[in-house]
Formats: C-alpha cells, sequence, structure tokens
C-alpha cells in the first residue's frame, strides 16, 4: 500500500498511542519509587501510597473536563501544554526532600496534567477521525497503557537499581521533551484541518464550534446521567476495575513481590509481560467490542480478573512459575474492559456526549484506584502483606461481572462503527 493511501486519521491514531504511552509510563512509576522513597526519605508504604492515590484520584477527575478543553482548544495545544507541564513537575522531583514537596509534585501537579492525557483523549481522537473502525480504535489507543507499561517499567527499574531513582526521572523528563516535538509537529485537531472526511465516510465535515463553558458542560452532562440506571451500572463496574487494576497491581505488584523476596527487577518484568499480554487483550478486546455484546464481554472479563486475583496470594507463596501463570492470565484482561465500556456509553448518550460520560465513569474507575492504592499500602502497614487487598479486589471483580449483565440491552445503531446491535 502506497503512504498516499493512508488515512491520515492513523497518523494521528500513532501520535497519540505515543502521547498516551509516554503519560501511562509516568503513572507507572510509583510502583518502582515505594521501596526507593521508603529507603532513602523514611516514609511509610501508606504515606507513600496516600501522594499516588491523590494523582490517581485527580488523574480520573480530569477526564470529564479534558473532554470539553480538548474539543474547544484543540488536541494539539492542550496536549503540548499538558506535557509541558508534566515535564516540569518531573524534572523538579529529583530536588524534593519532603513528604509535602511529593504531595505537591506527583500528587496535583502530575495527577492533573496526566489527566488531560488520559483515556478521554482517545476517545475524542476516535470521535473526531474515525466513522468506521472506532471500537477498534479505542482498543488500541487502550492498549497504549499497556505498552506504556512494557516499555517503562523494566528500564525505569533497571536505572533505578543501577543509578538511583533520580537519574530514572531525567530519563522521563528527556522522553517527554522528544515527544512534545513530535505531537507539535504531527498532531492534528480533525480531518477538516486537512480538508479530509473522517475515515469510513466521504464527507467533509466542519467541527462543530463547542461554546459551552468548559466547566459547567460537564457538570450538565453529569447531571443529565445522573438518573439513568446504566450510568450508575457503568460507573460501578469501572469503580471495581480501577480498585482492581492501576490501585491495587500498578501500584503495590513490585513493593509486594519485594515482601516476598522477589527482586523489583524481576517483578518489574512481570508487569512488563502483563503488558505484552494486556496490548493483546484489549486490542483483541476492541475488535470484539464491534461484533459482540459488550455486556457479556464485561462479563467474562470481570470473572476472569476476579479468579485470578484470588489465585495472586498463592502463586507469591510459591514459586515464581506459578507467579507467571498469573501474569499472563491477569495481564490479558487488565484494562480490556475499557472498549466495551465505551460502546456502552455511546449507545446510551450518544457519540455527542460520549467523551464526557464515559470521563465521568472513568472518575468512578480512579476512584476506585486511588481507594486501592492508599489502602492496599495502609492495610500492609497493619497486616504485614497485601492477601487481604488482592481477595477483596477478587470478589469485588465477580461482583463487577454480576453487574454487567445488569446493563439493559439497547437495539439501534451503535455509534461507534454505525451497525445496528
Amino acid at each position: 500500500m502506497k503512504l498516499a493511501k493512508i488515512h491520515y486519521g492513523w497518523v494521528v491514531v500513532l501520535v497519540t498511542f505515543l502521547t498516551l504511552l509516554v503519560s501511562a509510563g509516568v503513572r507507572s512509576m510509583p510502583g518502582v519509587l515505594i521501596v526507593p522513597f521508603q529507603d532513602e526519605f523514611g516514609w511509610s508504604r501508606g504515606s507513600i501510597s496516600s501522594v499516588i492515590s491523590i494523582g490517581i484520584l485527580l488523574y480520573g477527575l480530569v477526564g470529564p473536563f479534558s473532554a470539553i478543553l480538548l474539543l474547544r482548544f484543540g488536541i494539539r495545544k492542550m496536549v503540548v501544554i499538558s506535557l509541558t507541564v508534566l515535564g516540569a513537575s518531573l524534572a523538579l522531583t529529583p530536588i524534593m526532600n519532603a513528604l509535602w514537596q511529593f504531595e505537591l509534585l506527583w500528587g496535583l501537579v502530575s495527577g492533573l496534567a496526566t489527566g488531560m492525557m488520559a483515556n478521554v483523549l482517545g476517545v475524542t481522537v476516535s470521535g473526531n477521525w474515525f466513522q468506521k473502525r472506532r471500537g477498534l480504535v479505542v482498543g488500541i489507543l487502550t492498549a497504549s497503557a499497556a505498552t506504556g507499561q512494557l516499555l517503562f517499567l523494566p528500564l525505569l527499574a533497571i536505572i533505578t537499581v543501577d543509578a538511583g531513582w533520580r537519574y530514572a526521572m531525567i530519563t522521563i523528563v528527556a522522553v517527554i521533551a522528544v515527544l512534545m516535538v513530535i505531537v507539535a509537529v504531527w498532531m492534528r485537531d480533525h480531518p477538516y484541518d486537512l480538508g479530509l472526511a473522517p475515515y469510513g465516510s466521504t464527507e467533509v465535515v466542519k467541527p462543530e464550534q463547542i461554546k459551552e463553558n468548559a466547566l459547567l458542560a460537564p457538570l450538565i452532562a453529569l447531571r443529565s446521567a445522573l438518573t439513568n440506571r446504566t450510568f450508575w451500572l457503568l460507573a460501578g463496574t469501572f469503580f471495581f476495575c480501577g480498585y482492581s487494576t492501576n490501585g491495587l497491581i500498578g501500584t503495590h505488584f513490585i513493593p509486594a513481590g519485594h515482601d516476598h523476596g522477589i527482586p523489583e527487577v524481576t517483578t518489574a518484568g512481570m508487569l512488563a509481560t502483563m503488558g505484552v499480554f494486556d496490548l493483546l487483550g484489549t486490542t483483541l478486546s476492541g475488535w470484539l467490542s464491534d461484533r459482540m455484546d459488550s455486556r457479556k464481554l464485561l462479563f467474562w472479563y470481570y470473572s476472569l480478573r476476579g479468579l485470578s486475583l484470588l489465585f495472586l496470594p498463592y502463586a507469591l507463596d510459591a514459586s515464581n512459575p506459578m507467579l507467571m501463570i498469573f501474569t499472563v492470565f491477569y495481564g490479558l484482561d487488565w484494562i480490556a474492559t475499557v472498549p466495551p465500556t465505551v460502546k456502552l456509553a455511546a449507545k446510551e448518550f450518544g457519540n455527542a456526549k460520549a467523551g464526557m460520560i464515559f470521563g465521568w465513569v472513568a472518575v468512578a474507575h480512579q476512584l476506585g484506584a486511588s481507594i486501592a492504592a492508599y489502602g492496599a499500602g495502609a492495610m500492609r502497614d497493619m497486616l504485614g502483606s497485601y492477601n487481604v487487598p488482592f481477595i477483596s479486589a477478587g470478589a469485588a471483580c465477580l461482583l463487577a461481572a454480576m453487574m454487567s449483565l445488569c446493563i439493559a440491552k439497547k437495539t439501534h445503531v451503535n455509534s461507534l462503527d454505525g451497525r445496528a446491535v
């Protein structure tokens, strides 16, 4: 295929993939930093986890507002600003020496900056640039989180062990600087900017001018959603999703391995392996969400994740082969829940509001992640192990599986791919 025949939307997907990849790499760093910070500064895991918890929560809270900001001010401008703020916060981290400085740089600034580059960015890009294959695009962009973990965690763990965490921080700042150039040169807001129709369409459409107040519009969308049963079910299942993924495993898997005598580089490698399998699983999930009942997909995803988490305490106490079974099994389904959740939100609320509504659903995800990030660290300090957090997350996922089947099935045109479902 000649390059001229490739729709520019795929170039935008690639740039967005790189952006979300780096953002995910930054969000995964605390798992590598917990033990070094504990050793150098004498902070407890509960204290460090509380900062991570704030960052995760703000990362989610920005989502609904980032959806309207991306549409109103443009994807390229907002992403460049966010990368600049993120790079500045990370560049200052090596000179910190107090917990309040960590709270400011990672709890507040980093949380807000990465929140602009969360899953809502992928939903906005797919909505602007694609008439068809939206489910697949959302799956690919969601999988970027796994790829970011795959690329950055082993590298950052090795640098941290060999040279210290400050050099790991400098490395990620350099990557952000390169990414800013890529976004500034190749990112575009809408196909209309290049005189193109969205992928899968032949009509060049001028984007609608967004005039809503960037603060009020998401709140108005939330108010309309609060009376909707599907919204609460999606938000509830996504709460348990966050509780059982980045809040728990993403934050505490490396420290949990350290408690059992497993080197940080080894557990970071296992998280990277989860990333490999999640890249496959989430991309496949996007493809399946264009073709199957998303409620049933969510049922299976949450059920399998719940079973894997119930198995984890036994795997940690056994041997690395047992832990690798968990790594593969859990990794296939890490964030495979996102494409079917996005599809159900778009079906229920329409494509125009899908970004903001999914943003609020993602807030529930990050609230669950925030509670798990802090709660697991606090329980580890009190009980001496992570067994209770792991088992509670497994049970929560099984509950989420049952909730998924309670979502009402609708038969109408699917706004993600244009087919009747």
